[in-house]
């Protein structure tokens, strides 16, 4: 059987080198410039040559000595997607080079030798302007860019990630391309005829205690075909020994927010509770600090057990409520709603770092920024499938 490989761009903590290596691809190199995500990654993925810079800095002669002759099969390309998400008002106003990373894509492809490129982003890139009061969208710009790179046979797709087995609500838009015009490109068929939900993403997990300190190590005793998928190593194709659970360690808060997170109920966030207290009430509960002076739309959203997850973000501590539990989801918990092994090791950076230091990913925001590795191994499946019928 024939070993397809893979140039891995915008590499996070690994969540699409993790599918593509269960789907049967092999990545040969990764460029991140994230350090805590480089030692996560190099950590689960010691046969890759992980590459520390930032894209724009890296030359062909950090990435050939590791190309085969005739060049690579895949690169993928998930550029950082702040500029282009709506989640929050600001960021979408952001007009600056981040946007125009895609090009560092194509320049590796063409580097390597590529046959094909996958691109992955949010959906609301398709709407986004490459300047304020322009009419030229940034991805008709990576379209045209991609065409006069020699990668004029493309398809784009948004995809589900519910239909691949993940307990999470997370859309995401790609585009396939491929020099060959006689490759049939297309998308994955969805892998689950039915939606994995958060009851069935966190059973066989522990409750732990806020402020306790106290790690749980030991899983329950119940199990849900997800959870043993969860911990299947042979599934991942993962070389490790179990360490039992893991980075499941209890956040601290104060009494005041576990009263907060209290009064939820599964569905409710903090904008709900300021539309169910008002006036006096409500005040006497800021007076508490129960709830805060200013409302933030997406935090403290309680999970509902029986459906999945929202999107999971990089801002999952604050965004989250366990669905039973009065406190914020632990590392492994947001793991297991983005589908990485149990066996996956989050040795970077530390448990949670101030936003605005972006030098530095904690594990939350490592998990939340990720590709969810179930997604990656239906592409990586299907991109075996389509270099397997042009040969």
């Amino acid at each position: 059987m024939k070993l397809y490989t893979h140039i891995d761009c915008f590499s996070g903590p690994g969540g699409i080198c993790t599918g593509f290596h269960a789907a049967g691809l092999k990545t040969l190199v990764a460029i991140e410039c994230i350090k805590s995500c480089v030692d996560t990654y190099s950590a689960n993925h010691p046969d890759v040559h992980v590459i520390h810079s930032d894209i724009r800095d890296v030359k062909p002669e950090q990435i050939l000595p590791f190309i085969p002759k005739g060049g690579v099969d895949i690169v993928t390309s998930g550029m950082p997607c702040e500029t282009f998400s709506t989640a929050g008002n600001r960021s979408r106003s952001f007009y600056d080079d981040r946007q125009f990373l895609f090009r560092e894509g194509i320049r590796i492809a063409k580097i390597c030798n590529a046959k094909m490129i996958l691109f992955e982003n949010v959906p609301a890139i398709t709407t986004k302007t490459a300047e304020k009061g322009s009419e030229v969208l940034i991805v008709s710009m990576l379209k045209k860019e991609l065409a006069d790179a020699g990668y004029k046979n493309m398809k784009e797709f948004t995809l589900d990630s519910t239909q691949f087995g993940v307990p999470q609500k997370r859309n995401r838009f790609f585009i396939l391309a491929a020099r060959d015009p006689k490759f049939i490109l297309g998308a994955p068929a969805p892998t689950s005829d039915r939606v994995v939900s958060v009851r069935e993403a966190f059973v066989d997990i522990p409750n732990v205690i806020p402020n306790s300190n106290r790690a749980r190590t030991t899983y329950l005793k119940s199990h849900s075909a997800y959870s043993d998928l969860m911990r299947n190593d042979a599934f991942w194709k993962r070389k490790t020994k179990s360490k039992g659970l893991t980075y499941h360690m209890p956040m601290k808060h104060r009494a005041c927010t576990i009263e907060r997170f209290g009064l939820l109920n599964p569905g409710e966030s903090l904008k709900d509770l300021f539309d169910r207290y008002t006036g006096e009430e409500r005040k006497a509960l800021q007076d508490r600090h129960v709830l805060p002076k200013k409302m933030f739309i997406k935090r403290n959203y309680r999970l509902i057990a029986d459906e999945p997850s929202p999107t999971v973000t990089s801002h999952c501590l604050d965004e989250f409520v366990h669905p039973t539990y009065n406190r914020a989801l632990t590392v492994r918990e947001c793991a297991r709603l983005q589908s990485f092994p149990d066996s996956y090791d989050f040795c970077g950076g530390p448990y949670l770092v101030p936003h605005v230091d972006r030098t530095v990913q904690d594990k939350y925001e490592q998990i939340g920024d990720a590709v969810p590795p179930l997604l990656a191994y239906a592409w990586g499946k299907k991109i075996i499938s389509i270099l397997e019928s042009e040969e």
